[in-house]
């Protein structure tokens, strides 16, 4: 029998503990919240003085003692009393302390998170308050969040490129019959921006500056129209500001090998994919969630290499939470997603 795993007066949540970006829904109103993972703390006190949004706008800008800090890396925890202290904040922002009880809640992990880091999701959420925790594999919760019939013997291929890790899942009555993990993603993206511009210009660029860059200019393959921005960063030689102009030509060659890990991964499930499922993708095509597929050209470039139907969720940002969600709807159904 499938055991109760929510409080009877507490407010249920599901969350998506993302490397990026940590967003909470509950089965009353949906997506509750949705801000950055990162935590600004005081290093001599030892105090946290923002979390979310706030502390986002400190990364690169604070003074010694001060350090922002993202407590999650390629998907999983790498600062457990930090991330304690993250999900912490944000429960009480959603419950607003008006809960009866500790909440029950369900969180998404990646496909290849070890023993040892599921133990340190479910001890973190536990610690910052909650009751019961379950967890569910991202690929599996963007399924659920994209209605596909993941309950059928059916193959589905999902391909969610997070912050922190690219996951390409084939599922298939209510489980994952092959899965390729890649920790390559959004903040790899970042970090080639930042590479690219430091080598070719000799300029510093912020964190913060190199993800906006992406979002605006980043291409997976040459667009229509070109695009151009102006950056701003120190400049290596003279250590003074430096504002230069780059194209989004500049920016899809410093992508250009993050971008081939994730299609490689795709075209290597696809190569791993037993032949009867692999039939099935070839009728209901791959499905891509999640903030980094909403690279521009990104779903054409899988499109070209796998010679498949490319499907871009219309929510990508929120599959994986929402799907993570519809789980505290029918506990009996979805029990069989749980992976502890």
């Amino acid at each position: 029998m499938f055991r109760k795993i929510f409080n009877l007066f507490g407010k249920n949540l599901a969350m998506d503990l993302g490397t990026a970006n940590t967003l909470l829904y509950t089965q009353k109103d949906g997506i509750v919240l949705n801000e950055p993972s990162v935590v600004a703390v005081d290093t001599e006190k030892g105090s946290v003085l923002a979390v979310g949004r706030e502390a986002k706008e400190f990364l690169g800008r604070t003074p010694t003692r001060i350090k922002a800090v993202r407590p999650m890396r390629d998907g999983v925890i790498a600062d457990f009393d930090i991330t304690s202290k993250l999900i912490e904040f944000f429960i009480r922002k959603v419950t607003r302390r008006l809960s009866l009880s500790r909440p029950g809640i369900v969180i998404c992990v990646p496909t290849g998170i070890t023993q040892v880091e599921k133990r340190a999701v479910v001890e973190s959420a536990r610690q910052a308050g909650s009751g019961e925790v379950f967890l569910i594999e991202e690929p599996m919760a963007a399924a659920i969040g994209a209605s596909l019939p993941f309950d059928q013997p059916r193959g589905n291929m999902v391909v969610d490129i997070g912050g922190g890790t690219t996951e390409v899942a084939v599922i298939s009555l209510f489980a994952i019959a092959y899965a390729e993990s890649v920790r390559i993603a959004g903040d790899a993206m970042n970090n080639a921006v930042q590479r690219y511009f430091y080598e070719e210009f000799q300029l510093l660029i912020g964190e913060n500056m190199a993800e906006r860059i992406k979002i605006s200019l980043g291409t997976a393959c040459q667009q229509r129209e070109q695009l151009v921005a102006d950056v701003a960063g120190k400049d290596m030689v003279s250590g003074v500001p430096r504002v230069i102009r780059v194209s989004d030509g500049h920016i899809r060659e410093a992508l250009a090998d993050t971008v081939r890990a994730i299609v490689t991964a795709i075209c290597k499930a696809l190569e791993k994919t037993p032949p009867e499922l692999s039939a099935d993708i070839m009728d209901q095509g791959i499905l891509m969630a999640g903030g980094g597929s909403l690279l521009k050209g990104l779903d054409a470039l899988v499109h070209k290499k796998t010679g498949l139907k490319v499907i871009l969720d219309s929510e990508a940002l929120t599959t994986v939470v929402r799907g993570t969600g519809k789980t505290l709807e029918n506990r009996k159904l979805y029990s069989r997603v749980y992976i502890n």
